[in-house]
């Protein structure tokens, strides 16, 4: 059902916990089947300098959460919020169809926590 690289990021999850003082929190879930996902982010000229989540989920939750971190960490606020669902599916090697909502959480959550550092950016000046 799932691929290995989903098995490899379910059982030995990267970048998870959280990060103090985070320069960027975003929190997303789904009620249909309760997912619930917390993304952090350490922003240091322009670039995502450090990512980590918190997942309460299936294991396609915490494989997805995982990859997301993996995908943006480095990458500029622009670049970061360019990747889309189906970039972390793919990474992945595919979700089977009924856990692809699992790939729109992590997306969504990385999109949440920079949207809210730049409000948090925009309050300052």
């Amino acid at each position: 059902m799932y691929t290995d690289k989903v098995m490899e990021h379910f059982r030995n999850p990267r970048n998870m916990g959280e990060i103090p003082n985070a320069d960027g929190v975003g929190t997303v879930g789904n009620p249909v089947c309760g997912d619930l996902m917390t993304i952090y982010i350490k922003v240091k000229d322009n670039k995502l300098e450090d990512v980590k989540f918190k997942t309460f989920g299936c294991g396609a939750a915490i494989a997805t959460s995982s990859m997301i971190t993996e995908l943006a960490k480095g990458k500029t606020l622009d670049e970061a919020m360019k990747i889309t669902r189906g970039d972390v599916a793919d990474s992945l090697g595919g979700l089977p169809p009924i856990k692809m909502h699992c790939s729109n959480l992590a997306a969504d959550g990385l999109h949440a926590a920079i949207q809210d550092y730049l409000k948090k950016k925009e309050a300052k000046q």
